[in-house]
């Protein structure tokens, strides 16, 4: 009797690898990029009383939500797509756009569900190598593109290396490619962007205007503390959003998420507060890294990229042994969240150490 068979790029695509979960030896969780703050003030209570009509299916247009988004990026409530996190949304939108044999082009390494996502939608993945500062090279991007090229997915900033992209050279890439290439900007971790020539910075928003072949896609996880629930967004052009929102699974938002997503947003004051507190640790942490000999790259995110090559497993073994969990990804380096001032001394501490020992 004939076995039942996957197709061949799903028997051997490698499954997402989550950060690790602490054991008793293990006591900083740094590993998954999550906001070490509770969630903002009114969240829990919301979804406290929301729970309370669990037995009921959620709104399936998340209304509320999604209103909420479009009034504060001044954009039609057609233009927004929210999902079960802004992964879902990038393998919906890579599911309805990918004929077989049709390609994707991202950076390399980036975010590591891009090559699972183009998978499980039938495409093929063009991976291109990160510049020696850790950045997207756009140039060799613009020049991986064929006729067979159907969307470039740009991370800005790229998870897990830390820098952001800059807006002339986004506008570079987009004068250089056909009409018909979806280009998805992936904004998980904007909200921590800072730096000294702001204006510099991809300015997603306004090329989403300006190019009908943007697409923006970002996250209550990080920033908005909500990684337990699930909630991401996306926004495009009103065409390209319906085709989005009809792949979609129904339901994928669920009504706790939806809640907590909008109470976030209504606490917004009190998330600016977090973000600048917690990208003063990061600029603590980077200048004491460097300051101790490690050549970190421009940190954007909320995490720290150490850029060991072979020697990310015996890094992240030294973060182990003194109880902090992080991540490494082999052969290329490791990444480290931000965390609280005490989180955060303990990783100068042991990088130190692991400096001076080589």
């Amino acid at each position: 009797m004939a076995k039942v068979r996957l197709r061949d790029s799903i028997a051997q695509l490698p499954s997402y690898v989550p950060g690790a979960r602490p054991d008793g030896t293990l006591t900083e969780k740094l590993s998954s990029n999550e906001n070490p703050f509770p969630p903002l003030t009114g969240v829990v209570a919301a979804v406290s009383d929301a729970a309370a009509d669990l037995n009921r299916y959620p709104d399936l247009a998340a209304t509320q939500l999604v209103t909420e988004l479009a009034s504060r990026f001044q954009v039609e409530p057609e233009q927004v797509v929210v999902g079960n996190g802004s992964v879902a949304l990038l393998e919906t939108i890579l599911t309805a756009l990918l004929e077989p044999g049709d390609e994707v082009v991202y950076a390399w390494r980036s975010f590591e569900a891009y090559p699972i996502a183009v998978a499980i939608a039938g495409g093929t993945a063009v991976p291109v190598p990160l510049t020696e500062g850790e950045r997207h090279d756009l140039p060799a991007m613009a020049a991986a593109v064929t006729d067979r090229t159907k969307a470039v997915i740009l991370c800005s900033p790229n998870n897990p290396t830390g820098p952001a992209l800059r807006d002339a050279e986004v506008r570079a890439l987009l004068a250089e490619l056909p009409e018909g290439v979806l280009v998805l900007i992936d904004e998980a971790y904007i909200e921590f962007v800072r730096t000294a020539d702001d204006d510099a910075v991809v300015d997603a928003l306004t090329l989403l205007r300006e190019d009908p072949r943007v697409l923006v896609l970002r996250t209550f996880s990080k920033a908005y503390g909500l990684a337990g629930l699930r909630v991401g967004y996306a926004l495009a052009r009103p065409r390209i959003a319906k085709g989005l929102r009809a792949a979609s699974t129904p339901f994928g938002v669920n009504a706790l998420a939806q809640v907590a997503a909008v109470a976030s947003l209504n606490s917004e004051a009190e998330l600016f507060e977090r973000v600048e507190e917690l990208t003063a640790e990061r600029e603590r942490l980077v200048d004491a890294l460097r300051a101790a000999g490690w050549d970190i790259p421009e940190a954007q995110g909320n995490f720290v990229w150490f850029p060991v090559g072979d020697r990310a497993g015996l890094l992240a073994a030294a973060f182990a042994r003194a109880g902090i969990l992080v991540r490494p990804f082999a052969g290329d380096g490791v990444r480290v969240t931000v965390g609280d001032r005490e989180a955060n001394d303990a990783v100068i501490a042991v990088a130190r150490s692991f400096r001076t020992a080589q």
